[in-house]
This record gives structure tokens, sequence and C-alpha cells, in this order.
């Protein structure tokens, strides 16, 4: 029997760990995780999902009714190109995100769930019966000022709106397939160096230290670019600090790809 999920007043912020793209598909130890989460999560009046996937130079919001399902990937099984996340869309959520984050934001009809976005939420809301708005990553900013967007969203989780980030905490994939490639499938230090650096450091609410993060040797070698990290800076500015901070799934996938997953509140 499913006990009905009860709304609370305050929603949790997510940052996930969202791999591969087949995660969407597979029955694997990441889909049951993500599955788990989801059972654990009040229900939300609707989600804005920040996806690595959507980095462009702009500030936008999907503002559409009908969201498309976009398959922004190649090689992969026929069965992963023909999922479908039927999620509505909320242009009242959407327009609500744009003043909250000022006359940078906009919204755009021509985007919709990217598979960093689609691929998660699948297993968090099987039904795909909540209302979502995607926000892009503005490739324009540097990273303290996606912690500032964050910081200006989060009015949002006092009106029932989760905010669900998705990325990746260590996001080298040319390293991951050249290990792969070689059956090497043990983390390198570098990896989890950075992963337990971060997490330490939002567990501590050092969001300096956060911002900082992908300057150093470590983080340089975990992000050649920014995309799968920057989410994580969102989440982290519409946290609070009286937020308890968990980390509901942890582990990597390919050796050095992170699949942690951020719970503040």
């Amino acid at each position: 029997m499913t006990v009905p999920k009860e709304r609370v007043d305050r929603m949790p912020v997510l940052f996930l760990g969202h791999g591969s793209p087949a995660n969407a598909i597979e029955d694997n130890a990441w889909s049951r995780a993500f599955r788990a989460l989801g059972r654990e999560l009040p229900l939300p009046r609707g989600v804005l999902a920040v996806s690595a996937h959507w980095y462009v130079a702009g500030t936008f919001l999907t503002g559409g009714g009908r969201p498309e399902t976009i398959h922004d990937f190649g090689g992969f099984p026929e069965a992963l190109h023909r999922v479908e996340y039927p999620a509505p869309g909320d242009p009242a959520l959407a327009r609500r995100a744009a003043r909250l984050l000022g006359d940078r934001a906009a919204l755009r009809d021509d985007w919709g769930l990217d598979h960093g976005a689609w691929s998660v939420l699948r297993h968090l809301f099987p039904a795909a019966d909540v209302p979502v708005v995607q926000l892009s990553l503005d490739g324009r900013l540097p990273p303290r000022g996606h912690l500032e967007m964050g910081r200006a969203l989060a009015p949002l989780r006092d009106e029932g709106v989760l905010l669900l980030a998705s990325g990746n905490l260590t996001h080298n994939l040319r390293l991951a397939f050249q290990a792969a490639a070689h059956g090497a499938a043990e983390t390198p230090d570098w990896a989890r160096r950075f992963d337990e650096g971060v997490a330490r450091a939002v567990a501590e609410r050092d969001h300096d230290f956060l911002v900082r993060a992908p300057e150093g040797p470590d983080g340089r070698v975990a992000h050649p670019t920014l995309d799968h990290y920057l989410p994580l800076l969102v989440a982290a500015g519409a946290s609070g600090d009286a937020d308890p901070v968990t980390f509901p799934i942890t582990g990597f996938d390919l050796g050095s790809l992170s699949m942690r997953a951020v719970r503040w509140g």
C-alpha cells in the first residue's frame, strides 16, 4: 500500500550526481538510490530543476506548459531515446523565479527537460505528475554568481517548490573512459580528495571554499569545464544555516565519477 505524501512548510534542496543517461532506464545501484530518495521526499507543488546540460550565455527558464523530453546524447540504446517524461510545466512558477532572479532572467519556449533533469526526475517522481521548470546555468557568470542565483531563489522553498540541482561533484569523462578502457576501476586520489573536500565544505557551510574549489589542482582535473559543478553552487546558495545536511547517495561510477548526492533540509 502506498502512503500518500504530505506537503511540508519548507521544501528541501537537492543536488544529485546524475551520472550516465542510462541510469534513467537501468536497474542499478544509482537508479535504486534515486528511487529510494524519491520515496523519502515530501510532495512539492513544483520542481525548479538546474541541470549541467543547459549551460548557455544567459539566465533562462522554461516557460511553456508542456516541456519536451530532450534526448541530448548519443551512442545509447534506442530504448533510452524513446523515453518520455511528460511532466507539465508551470509558467507561473517560471515567471516567479524570473522575478526573483531579476532583469537578467528571461523565459524561453525552445527548451524542455534535458537528460540531466529527466533522468533523475523519472525516479524521484515516476508518475511525472509534479510540474517542472528548468533553469539554465549562465556561462557568463563566475561560480560565485551561481551561488547568488541560489540565494535569490531560496524563497521558493517556502512556496512548496523543490530546488533540484543535477551535475556531478567530479566529472572528467576523458580520464574516466581512459581508465575504463584499461580495465581500471579504482578511484584515483584526485577524485577522492576533491569529493571529500567538497563534501566537508558543504557540511561546514564553507561557501568560500566551494566557490574556489575548482581552481585548485584537484579541481582542475575534476572539472575541465564547470558545467557539472555549478549546479552544486546554486543548490548551496538556496540552503539555509538551519538546514540539516545529509549525503543520501555516495560512491563513484567509472572509477572517478562522483555520484554523491546532497540534501539540505
